[in-house]
């Protein structure tokens, strides 16, 4: 959870009444005042948007296992190749 101290940014939202109640509602719920449970979500949900734009390194070795790694056939999965053969919810036509 982020600390209180150094925050010296403000952020303001202009939203709907009922947006704000469930805000409230969600940070009682939580044990939380609304401003650590905005900020925690919004956080939480940025590092989700941001996780495959993230740079990662690799040394020599580690890189040559990953390139293997990549260009390595794929493996045989039979329970998914069976699932994939399967007629789908979708494909038995309208309820009669």
């Amino acid at each position: 959870m982020p600390t209180r101290t150094g925050r010296t940014e403000k952020l303001d939202l202009r939203i709907t009444l009922d947006a704000k109640m469930t805000l409230r509602a969600a940070a009682a719920a939580t044990q939380r005042s609304v401003s650590e449970f905005v900020l925690e979500s919004a956080l939480a949900r940025a590092d989700e948007a941001l996780a495959d734009r993230r740079e990662f390194v690799l040394n020599a070795p580690q890189w040559k296992a990953f390139i293997a790694a990549l260009d390595a056939p794929p493996r045989p999965l039979p329970r998914l190749k069976r699932l994939l053969n399967e007629p789908g919810f979708f494909d038995a036509g309208p309820a009669r």
